[in-house]
């Protein structure tokens, strides 16, 4: 897989985490507020780069590593951003998730 396409999956998971964090932090104020209408707006953006990457890697392989990268990556931004505890067991869950992408990504690399 081209390094552009690693480039795109992270450019997702980035729009990915933005937009929920200020979701987060627009809920409760109303449908219209800066917030909110910045994640919907890093939420399109990252739709249309998903479907560059669907056109260039398989979803058994791309689901999977941008979904997990953004649940690891929105919980360490609820941390550092939002001042949210991560509790032990939300760390372990973490922990697995970055462990799924691993083997979902060697898997990847065993099958071309």
């Amino acid at each position: 897989m081209a390094a552009s396409t690693w480039v795109l999956m992270l450019a997702i998971v980035v729009l990915n985490t933005i937009a929920q964090s200020l979701l987060k932090m627009g809920a409760g104020r109303g449908l219209l507020n800066g917030a909110l209408i910045g994640g919907v707006a890093a939420y399109g953006i990252s739709t249309i780069l998903y479907i560059f990457v669907l056109g260039r890697a398989r979803l058994s392989f791309a689901y999977p590593v941008v979904i997990g990268a953004t649940a690891v990556a929105t919980c360490l931004a609820g941390r550092q951003v939002l001042g949210e505890r991560i509790s032990g067991p939300q760390w372990l869950g973490i922990v697995l998730i970055i462990a799924g992408i691993a083997v979902v990504a060697l898997a990847r690399q065993q099958a071309a």
